[in-house]
């Protein structure tokens, strides 16, 4: 199940997905304080960009396949909600990318990639 099965409701999809969805600060702070119990990964997503559409699709696929025990997944529209891509920049002191991935752990960022190098098998 993809971020772009627009067929659903929204409730449909958070049950069927494996993505929690960032559209507030508030999200962002809650992924933030659950990195301090489990990995966390966001997943920055330019809606308009092909290839951000295509390294998605892979790696939704990859999760599909098999989810990491011990990681959350967040997912991040960097275009609906640049403030709060700009506040993950300024906080993690990552370089803006897209489609880039951030793990973080106990509230900072312990890894990050972005385009080809997104890959599940990477995650650490």
């Amino acid at each position: 199940m993809g971020i772009f099965d627009l067929f659903k409701s929204k409730e449909e999809l958070k049950e069927n997905s494996p993505w929690l969805t960032i559209e507030s600060m508030e999200d962002l702070n809650k992924a933030v304080e659950e990195s301090k119990h489990t990995k966390v990964a966001i997943f920055k997503h330019s809606t308009s960009c092909f290839i951000s559409k295509m390294v998605l699709k892979n790696f939704e696929a990859d999760l599909n396949k098999h989810t990491p025990d011990g990681y959350k997944f967040y997912y991040l529209d960097l275009l609906r909600f640049r403030p709060i891509s700009n506040q993950i920049t300024e906080q993690f002191l990552v370089r803006h990318e897209s489609p880039q991935i951030i793990v973080l752990e106990n509230g900072v960022a312990t890894y990050k990639a972005s385009h080809e190098n997104i890959n599940l098998e990477l995650l650490p």
